[in-house]
């Protein structure tokens, strides 16, 4: 795998482990680092112009995350989740966000709303544009944890934040492969609105529906797109 802007990149301040993760979860979560793909430590120390231990290091907190796996003999993977673990994925997120979303309502401020108003309004034009397709999981998640903030609770948006980056770059497919965009921008207004309206049942109830549409929406193209994959690839053996 070739590692792309190894120029450049040398990291600055802060905590080299905690910043190597960043720029990691980055790439991965944008699909530069894809699916199925070996990430190699001295590759990554080269580029980042850092010491193997704080890739190593970066690399576990990863797999603690659930990000990528470490294989014995075959180092760290960035794993293929199937279409059961997506649908998993969502699941877990429509138990979890919902209860958060209903903590954190009474507690939103004219401030948050408006905040989430304007993501939303950025999102919408990123939407249309499919060159930029790798900031529509950021934003999906920059709305949503902007309602979850009030809740409170850091150990609660800890786990949620976790459960969003195993799924992030499957949250942009989900959009991209399902045509789901005209909906998905209904619904998140709609949320809106319902938390604006202190309508805590009535918003809860939708984001849970709007979760659940999601991760089956994504299973079934998911199974279509890796069945033709796998006849496509039957046929060519066939043939050769």
């Amino acid at each position: 795998m070739e590692l792309q802007n190894a120029t450049d990149s040398a990291i600055q301040r802060q905590s080299l482990t905690s910043a190597v993760a960043d720029r990691l979860r980055e790439q991965i979560i944008r699909g530069e680092i894809p699916e199925g793909a070996q990430i190699r430590q001295d590759a990554i120390a080269t580029q980042f112009h850092v010491s193997r231990i704080p890739v190593r290091e970066a690399l576990r907190q990863l797999d603690a995350e659930g990000l990528i796996s470490i294989v014995p003999n075959r180092g760290a993977i960035v794993p293929a989740l199937s279409p059961d673990d997506i649908e998993e994925l969502f699941s877990i997120r429509a138990l979890l966000e919902p209860e958060i979303l209903k903590l954190s309502i009474p507690h939103l401020t004219d401030k948050d709303f408006s905040q989430a108003a304007a993501i939303l309004r950025k999102y919408v034009i990123e939407l249309r544009r499919e060159d930029h397709v790798s900031a529509w999981g950021r934003l999906n998640w920059q709305f949503h944890s902007i309602l979850y903030s009030r809740a409170v609770l850091p150990r609660f948006m800890a786990v949620i934040r976790n459960v969003n980056n195993s799924g992030e770059r499957y949250t942009r497919l989900q959009l991209y492969l399902t045509h789901g965009i005209e909906r998905a921008n209904e619904e998140h207004h709609k949320i809106l609105e319902l938390c604006r309206n202190r309508d805590v049942p009535a918003a809860c109830t939708l984001l849970r529906e709007h979760i659940l549409h999601a991760g089956q929406s994504l299973k079934e193209v998911l199974q279509q797109k890796r069945t033709a994959q796998a006849d496509s690839e039957e046929d060519e053996g066939s043939i050769s």
